[in-house]
């Protein structure tokens, strides 16, 4: 049983529409930090970056967004699914890559909203899961009893019976760490939470063990019908990485999951999902976009109250009609979409079922469009 958010619908005035050609090239007006009526959010894979390489110009496109002393001139930020690291070391490896300083605050990643509920688990034993360093990502927004999957599974053993068929962890005796001692009893104190924080890496094990804490009360082999709180930090089937065609992503996961557990338990999975197409994800994106534009304003002598004054237009720029587009349009006003076709969309027209308010080649032509008509 899935668990969000109510959304609101809205029929863009511009979906039935041909696409936009975007040929004209502007950059901000010095003055234009001053009076900011708009912001963007990028999706990045797909949009951005392919595996690690910028793709449609995204470089060039960025540094439009700054001023001629490095200062942000448009206020913007990273909206994506993605995650798996802390938002300081994304916007760290960010910068070096597009080569613009991007700010730890102009990140927001599918697992960002998890910091919301740091005051019901704090101080509870709770495991995350999937790519990066889940619990590194949990332990810096301050939840202080935080294991890894992959830690708490290596306290049980046999729970996962094809382990030693695992290259990785069928590596010759004298390379393997000594056994370390469990930092918390996980033999009698319940995991209290699972989080899913990025894409997991080994299906097998994390359904496995997901199960076994989910089914169990949060003690593996225990006879507890309660099912502790499981949220995904997001909920994508597919995504544009850097292999040529989409792979599957973390919604694709979940329903692996949902599917085992509904044959083997009583109840059905219970769960709530965060990221985009989430309206509260473009809610608290707006949020965090009005706190970069008084920023911005702060650079100028304008002495209007910054940030006071509500957006006129917010631009979400992704690849991926089902995620990005859906979820501006769920929003609703301010949200105005634009789909590139350098990830998940490839077609010569709008998508069909979610039609961009804009269809573009290349994140640049969609900047191009953007500073041409707020300019």
């Amino acid at each position: 049983m899935r668990f969000h958010a109510s959304t609101i619908s809205r029929v863009s005035h511009f979906r039935n529409r041909a696409p936009f050609s975007c040929q004209a090239s502007a950059k901000p007006h010095s003055n234009h930090k001053q009076g900011c009526n708009f912001g963007i959010a990028f999706d990045i894979d797909g949009v951005i970056l392919r595996g690690r390489v910028p793709i449609g110009g995204s470089p060039q496109a960025l540094r439009r967004l700054y001023g001629d002393s490095g200062e942000l001139s448009v206020p913007y930020l990273f909206l994506t699914n993605g995650g798996g690291v802390p938002e300081t070391k994304r916007a760290k490896e960010l910068s070096e890559l597009l080569g613009v300083n991007i700010m730890a605050s102009q990140v927001v990643q599918g697992h960002s909203p998890f910091r919301n509920l740091l005051k019901k688990f704090e101080n509870e034993l709770i495991i995350a899961t999937g790519k990066g360093d889940p619990a590194l990502v949990m332990s810096e927004y301050g939840f202080k009893k935080v294991l890894s999957l992959e830690e708490f599974a290596s306290y049980f053993e046999n729970i996962d019976p094809v382990s030693q068929y695992k290259k990785w962890t069928t590596m010759p005796l004298s390379n393997r760490k000594a056994p370390s001692v469990p930092r918390y009893d996980v033999s009698s104190e319940r995991v209290m939470a699972a989080f899913v924080v990025s894409d997991p890496v080994d299906w097998g094990r994390d359904i496995q063990v997901l199960c076994d804490v989910l089914r169990s009360g949060g003690l593996p082999g225990d006879a507890n019908s309660y099912q502790p709180p499981l949220y995904f930090a997001a909920d994508d089937l597919e995504y544009q990485a850097a292999f040529p065609s989409k792979r599957l992503g973390m919604g694709a996961f979940r329903i692996a999951l949902e599917s085992v557990f509904n044959r083997t338990s009583p109840k059905s999975l219970e769960y709530v999902t965060y990221g985009k197409p989430n309206p509260f994800v473009f809610k608290n994106a707006e949020i965090i976009l009005s706190q970069l534009r008084s920023s911005c304003q702060n650079h100028s002598e304008n002495n209007e109250v910054p940030g006071s004054q509500p957006f006129k237009t917010l631009y979400m720029i992704g690849d991926n009609p089902s995620v990005d587009v859906k979820g501006a349009q769920q929003a609703g006003h301010p949200w105005f979409s634009i789909l590139t076709r350098t990830g998940v969309f490839r077609g010569k027209d709008n998508h069909t079922e979610f039609p961009a308010d804009l269809v573009v080649d290349s994140v640049e032509e969609a900047v191009d469009y953007i500073l041409k008509r707020e300019c």
